[in-house]
C-alpha cells in the first residue's frame, strides 16, 4: 500500500468520524429542544423510530405505543417528531377546546413536494382562510345544501342504477362504477360537466387518483414520509406515485385552459369559472391568493376529497349490507314506507328514515377509512397536558381511536346501527362521531359527502337487493389496512332487481 493510499484512507476515516460526531452533536441538540415533548419510544439518530414502526402494520404500531405511553405521545418519523393524540378526550381537547393553537396543517411530504404549500388543503395562515372561505361560499352558490346539487346527484344515481341493471346475474366489483358515479358529482361542480363512464380521459384520471392513493398508503409511501428529504433526489418507486400526481395536474390544467377560453365573467358556470373571475378582479393586488397555482391545487384538493372517501365508504357499506342481509332488508322496508318504488330518493326523506341514517353513521364509524386523520400543526408554543409543544409541532389526531373509543362506543368492533338510535327509534347523536375530523379544519365537504352517501345508497337499495355467492360467514369485514388508510377487502356482489 502506497503512502498516497494510506493518506487517502486516513482522510476518509477522518471524514466519517467528523460526520459521526456532527450527527451526535446535532442529535443531542435536537433531543434537548424536544425534551419537553410527550414521552415516546426512544428514537435513533436520523432514522427516528422507523425500526419500531412496521410499515405494513402502521396503525397497529401506533396503537402499541399508546398502550405503553398513554393517549398523548411522541414518535419520530426520521428526524422529525410528531405528537400523536388518541381517544375522544385528547382529540377534542386539542382540536376543539384549543382549536386556535392546532389549526395549522402539518407536514404531508408527498403533497408538499408536488403542491408547494398551495391550495386549500395544505396551506396555512391567511392563504388557508382566504381559500377556505372562497371555496365554501362558491360550493354553496353552486348547490351545496341546495336543490340543484341534489338534482345532480339524483341524475347520477340514475346512471349508476342503469349500469347496475345491465349487469344483473353477473358478479360485480363495485369499485369502478362507484368511483365513476361519485367523481362525476365533483366534476359537475368543479368543471361544469359529467363524464361518460367510458370516457378515456376520465378513466385515466380515476386510475391516477387510485394509484396515487394506493402509493400514499403503501409501505413505500410511508418510507417516503420518513425520508422524503433524501429520497426525492433519487429514483425509485416513489417517483411512480409522483408521476400519477403530475398527470392529475395536467388533466386539471387542461380543464382550466378550456374554462379560460370559454369564460363569461358575468355568468360563471362552475368553481373554476368563479376562481378565474376572482383572479381578474384581484389582478392588481400583488398579494392576492387568487392566482393560477392556488386555482390548480385547490381544484385538485376538491377532486381528491370528493372522490375517494365517498366511493370507499359506499363500497364498504355495500359489503356490510351483503354480510348482514337482515339490515339490508330493514333499510328496504324503510325505503318502501318513506319513498316507495316510483320516485327518486331526496334529502328530505332522510328525516323520515332514522334507521337508514343510523346504518350510514355506523358504516362511517365502523369503516373508519381515514384512521390517522390529516396532520395538524401548532400555530404557537403551547402547554398541553403538562407538555410543551413548540410552534410548528406536527400533530396526528388519531381518528380511529375516537371512532373506536370504548368509552364512547360500547363493543366498538361490532357493527351495530342501533347505537345511533334512542329508545323511540329516533337518530341519536354521539359526540365522538367524527369521521370528517372536528374543529376548524374539519372536512369542508362533509355536507356534500353525507348527501351523496344517503342518495346513492338508498337509490341502489330501492332498486336492487345485493347478494353474494360466498358463504356469509366467510365474508371478511376487516379492512385491507395500509399505512394511513382503510379500504374494504376486494369482493364481488350480485344485484337482484326487487320485485
Amino acid at each position: 500500500m502506497t503512502v498516497m493510499d494510506i493518506s487517502g484512507n486516513l482522510v476518509l476515516l477522518l471524514l466519517i468520524i467528523l460526520l459521526g460526531v456532527m450527527t451526535i452533536i446535532w442529535w443531542k441538540k435536537s433531543i434537548r429542544i424536544h425534551s419537553q415533548l410527550p414521552p415516546g419510544p426512544t428514537p435513533l439518530p436520523l432514522i427516528g423510530n422507523i425500526l419500531q414502526v412496521n410499515p405494513k402494520a402502521f396503525l397497529e404500531s401506533l396503537q402499541k405505543f399508546r398502550e405503553k405511553y398513554g393517549p398523548v405521545y411522541t414518535v419520530y418519523f426520521g428526524s422529525h417528531p410528531v405528537v400523536v393524540m388518541c381517544g375522544y378526550e385528547a382529540v377534542k381537547e386539542a382540536l376543539v377546546d384549543n382549536g386556535e393553537f392546532f389549526v395549522n396543517r402539518g407536514k404531508m411530504p408527498l403533497s408538499d413536494y408536488i403542491n408547494k404549500g398551495f391550495g386549500v388543503l395544505g396551506s396555512n395562515g391567511e392563504r388557508w382562510r382566504t381559500l377556505r372561505r372562497f371555496s365554501l361560499t362558491t360550493l354553496r352558490n353552486f348547490g351545496m345544501g341546495k336543490k340543484s346539487l341534489e338534482e345532480r346527484i339524483q341524475e347520477e344515481t340514475h346512471y349508476l342504477v342503469e349500469k347496475l341493471g345491465k349487469m344483473q346475474g353477473k358478479p360485480i366489483d363495485p369499485t369502478f362504477l362507484l368511483s365513476c358515479a361519485v367523481s362525476n358529482i365533483i366534476c359537475s361542480i368543479v368543471f361544469g360537466q359529467r363524464f361518460d363512464y367510458t370516457d378515456k380521459k376520465f378513466l385515466s384520471l380515476l386510475n391516477d387518483i387510485s394509484i396515487s392513493m394506493r402509493f400514499t398508503n403503501s409501505t413505500w409511501g410511508l418510507i417516503f414520509f420518513f425520508f422524503h428529504k433524501l429520497l426525492r433526489h433519487f429514483p425509485g418507486p416513489h417517483f411512480r406515485g409522483i408521476k400519477h400526481l403530475k398527470d392529475i395536474r395536467e388533466f386539471v390544467k387542461e380543464q382550466i385552459r378550456h374554462s379560460q377560453e370559454n369564460l363569461d365573467p358575468n355568468f360563471p358556470q362552475h368553481f373554476i369559472d368563479c376562481f378565474l373571475v376572482k383572479m381578474q378582479q384581484e389582478k392588481q393586488n400583488p398579494n392576492t391568493e387568487f392566482h393560477m397555482e392556488n386555482l390548480l391545487v385547490t381544484t385538485i384538493n376538491l377532486f381528491f376529497a370528493g372522490t375517494e372517501t365517498v366511493s370507499t365508504t359506499l363500497r364498504y357499506g355495500f359489503l356490510i349490507l351483503i354480510k348482514y342481509p337482515e339490515i339490508q332488508e330493514k333499510i328496504q322496508d324503510e325505503i318502501d314506507k318513506a319513498i316507495g318504488r316510483q320516485r327518486c330518493p331526496c334529502i328530505e326523506d332522510r328525516m323520515q328514515m332514522p334507521y337508514t341514517d343510523a346504518v350510514i353513521h355506523e358504516i362511517q364509524r365502523f369503516g373508519d377509512i381515514l384512521p390517522t386523520g390529516v396532520p395538524h400543526s401548532t400555530t404557537h408554543d403551547i402547554t398541553f397536558r403538562g407538555y410543551k409543544l413548540p410552534k410548528g409541532t406536527d400533530i396526528y389526531p388519531l381518528l380511529t381511536t375516537v371512532l373506536q373509543d370504548p368509552e364512547q362506543f360500547s363493543s366498538p368492533g361490532k357493527f351495530y346501527p342501533e347505537r345511533f338510535l334512542d329508545d323511540q327509534g329516533n337518530l341519536k347523536k354521539n359526540v365522538a362521531f367524527m369521521p370528517f375530523s372536528t374543529g376548524k379544519r374539519m372536512c369542508p365537504g362533509e355536507g356534500l359527502a353525507r348527501l351523496e352517501i344517503f342518495l346513492f345508497l338508498t337509490s341502489v337499495l330501492q332498486n336492487f337487493t345485493l347478494t353474494t355467492d360466498v358463504p356469509l360467514e366467510k365474508l371478511d369485514l376487516t379492512s385491507d389496512t395500509s399505512s394511513a388508510g382503510r379500504v374494504p377487502r376486494p369482493y364481488h356482489m350480485f344485484v337482484c332487481p326487487r320485485t
